[in-house]
């Protein structure tokens, strides 16, 4: 198997050869590393894409906006309003489908208007192959291309190149999308992903660098818990810490205020689809 450097000179190749694309960017690890290799590779015949809505932190939003204007890369911005989908806000097993279904369209706008020819990329690797990923079937079914995963990138050799190139997300951690945070089947609110985003700020704050303030409901809706996980490691200083950090989310409108004895895990409510749901 080539290394990851090897890797890297593929990808540029191969993006290389195209009219022009369109990268769906996050601001995460994974794109965030397409995007930089892509302008390389590109130049003014990549933009960017991010999806503006309550389920993307204001902070990530800021940080991709600078990251983009220090590299003179064209962001565009588009208000994806996937919370007026009632099919997305009942949070089912295929949430992600319609978010992604919503970028999508977006993305085939904006690329209607733009060069003939141009491509929608997604950061996606092959980490994310085996995993339940209703959103990559979305974007597949519409015809955009994941360059990381063809190639073969793991998440391990994206950090490294990120690295390499001195991306400033080359060690962030993973942060999905704030409603990743909602339990499959409680509804999704923009009340309650601004809990969640000032949540994990406030941990963040604390020095919780992956964190993940999971929102439930309790009493039958009158009320909410959130359930922190943080790293293993991390949990005894969390609970040092607890007369800082239940005050401060019960600030925000929590009831109660939990800590996971399991530690942090990311995409954990997986576990509540059915194996026929996580196949699809």
């Amino acid at each position: 198997m080539p290394d990851a450097a090897a890797k890297e000179v593929e990808l540029e190749r191969v993006l290389a050869t195209l009219p022009a694309a369109l990268v769906a960017y996050s601001g995460g690890v994974d794109s965030t590393y397409l995007l930089a290799v892509a302008a390389r590779a590109l130049g003014a015949r990549v933009q960017a894409v991010i999806a503006d809505s309550p389920s993307l932190p204001r902070a990530t939003l800021a940080a991709a906006r600078a990251f983009c204007a220090g590299r003179g890369i064209v962001l565009r911005e588009v208000a994806t309003a996937e919370l007026d989908d009632p099919a997305y806000a009942a949070n089912d097993g295929e949430r992600c489908w319609h978010c992604k279904s919503h970028l999508m369209e977006a993305l085939h706008a904006l690329a209607a208007a733009a060069a003939p020819g141009t491509v929608a990329l997604l950061g996606a690797i092959a980490d994310d192959l085996g995993d339940h990923r209703p959103g990559m079937r979305a974007a597949r079914e519409r015809g955009a291309r994941f360059p990381l995963a063809e190639l073969g990138f793991a998440k391990a050799e994206v950090r490294e190149r990120s690295r390499a190139l001195g991306l400033p997300t080359a060690d962030q951690p993973a942060q999905p999308c704030l409603s990743s945070r909602v339990p499959y089947g409680e509804e999704v609110t923009a009340a309650g992903l601004a809990m969640i985003e000032q949540a994990e700020a406030a941990l963040r704050h604390l020095g919780f660098a992956a964190c993940r303030a999971r929102h439930h409901q309790v009493g039958g809706g009158r009320g909410w818990l959130c359930r922190i996980e943080v790293p293993e490691a991390e949990l005894a200083r969390l609970v040092e810490l607890r007369r800082t950090v239940v005050p401060a989310l019960e600030r925000l409108g929590y009831l109660f205020v939990a800590v996971d004895l399991a530690g942090f895990a990311s995409g954990g409510f997986n576990r509540l689809l059915s194996a026929e749901e996580r196949s699809r």
